[in-house]
Order: C-alpha cells, then structure tokens, then sequence
C-alpha cells in the first residue's frame, strides 16, 4: 500500500487536511507534480499557490529570508503557526509555478499533525491549495471532496481539520496589508 509519504516522493498528489478545509498539494520541487496540480484544479498558473510548512526553516529554499527586516521579524514568525498565510519576498529560483505572476510567495506554518508529520519527513512544505473544483466550495472534510476530483488525487490523509470557520487569511508579511480575509 502506499502512503502519504511516497506518494509525495513520487511525485503524486495528496488531498490532506488543514486548519479549516481540505488542500491540494505535491513536492514544490517537482513542476511535473505542480503542472498536474494546476491542471486538475484547472487553475491558472498567474495566481500563485501557497507553500504549507511544519516550521519556518521548510520555506527557508524558497523565500528571500534576507527582505525581511530585523524590525519586522518577530512580527512576521509570530502570526503562525495556524490560519494566516503571508506573502514574503520569493528567492530568485522559486518556480513561476508556484509564484505566479507574482515577486512574493504565499507561506504558512500550521500545527494540523498529518501535514505536520509529512512536512517533518521530507523535511520540506507541501504545495496547498484547497480541494474543490473552481468556483465551488472547498471540502470540509476527505468524504466532501468531490468525485470528479477525488478519482484524480494519489492518495487521500484521512485525518482532521484543525476546525478553523474560514480558510486563511492572506496578509502582506512586511505591511501586514490584508489581501483576504
């Protein structure tokens, strides 16, 4: 049987639990894994995904630590774990794929213990997007995801959501902007 963390490694795509809905996700270093992401959630690629880490040192690959100001960094790491994703500077080699159209990366740290535990394996984030088909709801729970979605993701972490109401918030990490509420 496969598991979570092989299909990971493979270069599948996982359906996992959140703070508040079910995500989408694969390896952020695998565009194969990225593009088929995308494709399934018939998202484009100009709107950016979010990186969903176990701690801070998992995004370290993939931002630019260095734009965020000594001023402005207690602030910054102290809004997680848990409900906010903030937009920080991206390194100059992170994918377009995960960027989009954008110069900042979208990040969050969670608590949630599946992905905690996947993220502590691989020692990397997980790509995190929610799981519905555009324009629709996103799954609350692994038995809400829709079949037509379901019958084209790897492998299903049949855990909990963490029971946050709404999905994150999604703050400028520097400003503290909100860009959704």
């Amino acid at each position: 049987m496969t598991t979570a963390l092989e299909t990971y490694q493979q270069g599948g795509i996982l359906a996992y639990p959140t703070e508040s809905v079910f995500g989408l996700g694969c390896d952020p270093d695998n565009n194969e894994a990225i593009e088929k992401l995308l494709s399934i959630k018939s998202r484009s690629v100009d709107k950016g995904l979010i990186l969903l880490a176990g701690n801070y040192s998992q995004l370290l690959p993939y931002i630019d630590d260095s734009k965020i100001p000594q001023d402005k960094r207690f602030a910054v790491l102290s809004r997680w774990p848990d409900g906010i994703t903030q937009l920080v500077a991206k390194n100059a080699d992170t994918s377009k794929l995960l960027t989009g159209r954008f110069d900042t990366i979208a990040v969050r740290v969670t608590s949630q213990p599946d992905v905690v535990a996947l993220c502590l394996a691989t020692n990397k984030p997980i790509v995190s997007t929610s799981a519905n088909l555009s324009g629709k709801p996103p799954a609350k729970t692994w038995q809400e995801i829709p079949t037509e979605l379901a019958d084209k993701i790897d492998f299903i972490i049949k855990g909990k959501t963490l029971g946050f109401d709404q999905p994150s918030t999604i703050i400028d990490a520097l400003s503290g902007d909100v860009i959704r509420s």
